[in-house]
């Protein structure tokens, strides 16, 4: 096996939950592969960089091992060597310990936020 989707290997190696997740991810531009955006269909080879944005992280992967099927988190570890730097690294452990994102404040009384308020928020956040 000499070439894999980029979806698929995605999902095969735990980095997505879902094949769908994984393929979202491509379309909207969050995945790149030595710097490119690609598509959910573009071939993977091994020794190839992919750059992950998720949930506002950046990660970079080198791909070791091609592998089409879902296997067991031990398993999915020796698929990828994790080459993102040690200050996102850092950054998203203190993320993840602090347990839930920082949630926006609005003032007492504002209500509920227009559909142009949410998108310039969405905007502001890059989702």
């Amino acid at each position: 096996m000499n070439k894999v989707r980029i979806d698929k290997w995605l999902w095969s190696v735990r980095i997505y939950k879902s094949r769908t997740l994984a393929t979202d991810a491509c379309k909207a531009g969050k995945v790149k592969i030595n710097g490119d955006a690609v598509k959910p269909s573009h071939l993977l080879s091994e020794g190839e960089v992919v750059w992950v944005k998720k949930e506002g992280f950046h990660f970079q992967y080198r791909a070791i091992q091609l592998i089409e099927k879902r296997v067991g988190a031990p398993i999915a570890l020796t698929c990828y060597e994790d080459i993102t730097p040690e200050a996102e690294k850092k950054k998203y452990e203190d993320w993840f310990q602090n347990g839930t994102p920082v949630v926006e404040k609005r003032e007492r009384g504002a209500g509920r936020p227009t559909k142009k308020e949410r998108r310039e928020m969405e905007a502001y956040k890059g989702e």
